[in-house]
């Protein structure tokens, strides 16, 4: 099964190093990607997270929202969306017949109309925060991702277990998704598997969303710039539940990191380390 890293927007807030960490000042540019994934399946294409879509490039403020175009700073091009790279990899959009969502906020699920022929595999949970959306959550989802009747399908608890891991569930050939919440509701992450046991490299790939942002949370001792842990700290629904899987993912780094390569949605260091291997 073959797997392609893609960047679908690299984002430039301000913060320099405290969102990147390193000697950049504070009032320099950072950087955060938007890391997802094509899959080629025996179930034909699956995507892993849809970034911002192609009517989102065109007007980013009204489908987005202004504040986060300006605190993140979208660097939004048409040819870097999810479905431009599909194609720019020899496949149609009516190739991709998976879509699978970590979550609903905006920079996750804004292409998701660019695929109407596709399941749309997202967590019960995430999917009840976006239609009915809460006060606090109201300016993380936006109506406009969800126009058109996508072809949800929506998974529940219970499920298998996967590296102790509960209540997962398999939404296409070799990809699962496991619960992961606490940054929102459905919180998700989701696994594939990549490679053959007796290959050297990680037979499986956890991609994490935004269960973590900083590629150093996964060590022990964890470290963390300033800017994101706050972040992270601000937007979570339930703190308490993102601290503790945190704290489950540098277990399963340290107990199994050669059969899992793990990674978050919005690391630079961990796109670019993905695309080297």
């Amino acid at each position: 099964m073959k797997v392609h890293h893609l960047n679908l927007c690299t984002m430039c807030p301000y913060g320099g190093r405290l969102i990147e960490g390193g000697d950049k000042g504070i009032t320099e540019i950072g950087e955060m990607v938007v890391h997802a994934l094509l899959v080629e399946t025996n179930d034909g294409l699956v995507v892993v997270d849809t970034g911002m879509g192609l009517d989102d490039v065109r007007a980013p403020s009204g489908r987005l929202g202004g504040a986060f175009v300006a605190l993140c700073r979208p660097q939004l091009r048409e040819e870097d969306t999810a479905v431009r790279q599909v194609e720019r990899l020899g496949f149609r959009r009516e190739d991709v017949r998976h879509v699978v969502v970590t979550h609903l906020d905006v920079d996750h699920a804004g292409g998701i109309p660019d695929f109407p022929a596709a399941k749309i595999h997202v967590h019960k949970k995430e999917h009840a925060a976006a239609m009915k959306p809460s006060f606090r959550e109201r300016s993380r989802y936006r109506k406009v991702h969800f126009d058109g009747d996508p072809k949800w399908e929506l998974h529940e608890e219970g499920g298998d277990t996967w590296f102790g891991f509960a209540s997962v569930q398999a939404v296409a050939d070799d990809v699962l998704m496991i619960p992961l919440f606490g940054h929102t509701r459905g919180h998700c992450a989701i696994a594939v598997r990549a490679r053959s046991p007796s290959r050297a490299r990680a037979e499986w790939l956890l991609h994490c969303g935004d269960a973590y942002f900083f590629h150093e949370e996964l060590f022990d001792p964890r470290r963390c710039p300033p800017g994101l842990a706050v972040f992270q700290r601000a937007i979570a629904m339930d703190d308490d539940a993102r601290r503790a899987n945190a704290r489950r993912l540098r277990a399963l780094h340290e107990e199994a990191g050669d059969q899992i390569h793990i990674f978050s949605a919005h690391s630079p260091h961990e796109y670019r380390a993905a695309t080297e291997i």
